[in-house]
C-alpha cells in the first residue's frame, strides 16, 4: 500500500462526490489496492475494511490524529490529539464463519461488510436497519435442530449476536471514553475512521486547490506539474509568490 499522493487525493475526493460513506471508504481503498476487485473490497469485513483505512490514513497524513467531539449533555466542544496506535486494533486472523449457542439455540453467522452496510445507508429507522443486517450475516439459525428462519430470533439473541459480531471483529468499533471539561459529563464516543479519514481529504483538496490556484496564476503552470511537485517544493513557490 502507497501513500496517496497530491493528484491521487484529488481523484479520490472527485469520485467520491455524491457517494455516501461506505462507498467513499471503498473509493479511497480502490486507488491504492489495484490488486483487488471492487467486489474483493466490499467483502472484506468492516473491521479489515478499516484497519486498510487506518494504515492508508497513517501512511498519507501520518501518525497524529485531532479528534473532535461534542458532549451530548452540554454541547460543547472538545478537541484532543491522539496517535494511530490507540486506535488500531491488532487482530492478524478474522474467521469468515463465527458459530454462537445461547442454550437451545444455535447460530452460524458471517461478519458484516461493506455491502450489508450500503444496503441499509437510507433506512431512517435503527430497529429495521438491524433487523435486516441480521438477516444478511445470519447463514444458519436452529433450536433443537430445528431451522429457524433469522426474522424468528428472539430479541435478546440478536442483542447477543450484535456484541459477538463487534467481539469477532473488533477494529470495526473503536470507542473513546470521553469526560467534557465544562460538565463533567462521561460518555464513549465512536471514532469513525471511514468520516474522519474523508474530512481531511476535503479539507487537503481545498487547501491543494487553492496552491495550484495560485501557482497557476502567478507562472502559468498546469494541474498536473504543480500537484506532481514534492510538498516542500510547492510550498518553497508558494512563498516566493507571497
Amino acid at each position: 500500500m502507497n501513500p496517496l499522493s497530491a493528484h491521487s487525493i484529488l481523484q479520490v475526493w472527485e469520485r467520491g462526490q455524491g457517494q455516501h460513506l461506505v462507498n467513499k471508504a471503498l473509493t479511497l481503498l480502490a486507488a491504492t489496492c489495484p490488486e483487488m476487485t471492487q467486489n474483493e473490497l466490499a467483502e472484506l469485513s468492516v473491521g479489515q475494511r478499516d484497519a486498510l483505512l487506518i494504515d492508508l490514513r497513517e501512511q498519507t497524513f501520518g501518525t497524529k490524529l485531532n479528534v473532535f467531539a461534542k458532549c451530548p449533555q452540554c454541547q460543547g466542544h472538545i478537541e484532543f490529539a491522539t496517535d494511530v496506535a490507540n486506535i488500531r486494533v491488532m487482530n492478524d486472523s478474522v474467521a469468515k464463519e463465527v458459530e454462537l449457542s445461547v442454550e437451545d439455540l444455535n447460530l452460524r453467522f458471517r461478519l458484516l461488510n461493506s455491502s450489508d452496510l450500503a444496503s441499509v445507508v437510507n433506512c431512517n429507522d435503527v430497529t429495521i436497519a438491524r433487523n435486516l443486517l441480521v438477516q444478511r450475516c445470519v447463514l444458519q439459525a436452529n433450536r433443537d435442530g430445528i431451522a429457524l428462519s433469522s426474522r424468528e430470533l428472539p430479541g435478546e439473541i440478536i442483542d447477543k449476536l450484535v456484541v459477538r459480531l463487534a467481539e469477532c471483529d473488533p477494529q470495526s468499533e473503536v470507542l473513546f471514553n470521553l469526560v467534557c471539561p465544562s460538565c463533567d459529563h462521561n460518555w464513549q464516543m465512536i471514532f469513525d475512521i471511514v468520516s474522519f479519514f474523508w474530512t481531511e481529504i476535503s479539507t487537503q483538496v481545498k487547501r491543494l486547490l487553492r496552491e495550484v490556484h495560485t501557482l497557476a496564476l502567478a507562472y502559468g503552470w498546469r494541474e498536473v506539474d504543480i500537484l506532481s511537485m514534492s510538498t516542500v517544493r510547492r510550498q518553497f513557490y508558494l512563498e516566493m509568490v507571497s
